[in-house]
C-alpha cells in the first residue's frame, strides 16, 4: 500500500479521526480531530495550551484512527508529531490546506491568534483494514 492510497482511504472513511497522545505522566489521551493533509504531512489545528499540545511536547509519538464505516473498514496511522506556533506556518496553513474555515475557531486570523497552533504528524506507518480485518489488511511503512 502506498501513502497516497492511505490518504484516499482516510478521505473515504471520514473527515474525523481520533488522535491519541501520551503525556509526561504516561497517561493516554484520545480526542476527535479534523486533520488535513498537506503533501505527506497530516495537520490539525490546536490550542497552544491544549492537552494535545502539552502531550506531544512530552512525547512526540502519536496515533490516529479514522472512524470505522458501517462495513468495518478503518485506517490507523502512527507517526511523530511536532507543534508549530510560529506566524509563518500559521499564515501558510490558514488558507488552502484545511477543508473548513479556521476563522470559525480563531476569528482573529493567523496574525492575532497567539493561542492557536498546529500539530504536524509525520506518518511512519499505517494500517488499512477491511470489514474489521475479515477481508484483509494492508500496511504502509515510511
Amino acid at each position: 500500500m502506498t501513502l497516497d492510497e492511505v490518504k484516499e482511504q482516510c478521505a473515504r472513511l471520514s473527515p474525523w479521526a481520533h488522535f491519541a497522545t501520551v503525556g509526561a505522566d504516561n497517561a493516554p489521551d484520545v480526542v476527535p480531530v479534523h486533520p488535513c493533509w498537506e503533501g505527506d504531512v497530516l495537520w490539525t489545528m490546536v490550542g497552544t495550551n491544549s492537552v494535545k499540545s502539552r502531550n506531544i511536547q512530552a512525547n512526540p509519538n502519536v496515533a490516529l484512527h479514522w472512524q470505522v464505516t458501517a462495513e468495518g473498514d478503518g485506517v490507523e496511522i502512527w507517526g511523530r508529531a511536532e507543534l508549530f506556533a510560529d506566524l509563518e506556518t500559521k499564515r501558510r496553513l490558514w488558507t488552502g490546506v484545511f477543508d473548513y474555515d479556521l476563522n470559525m475557531f480563531a476569528p482573529e486570523g493567523p496574525d492575532n491568534s497567539p493561542d492557536t497552533a498546529f500539530i504536524a504528524v509525520y506518518p511512519q506507518r499505517a494500517l488499512f483494514v477491511e470489514m474489521y480485518g475479515a477481508k484483509g489488511q494492508r500496511t504502509w511503512r515510511a
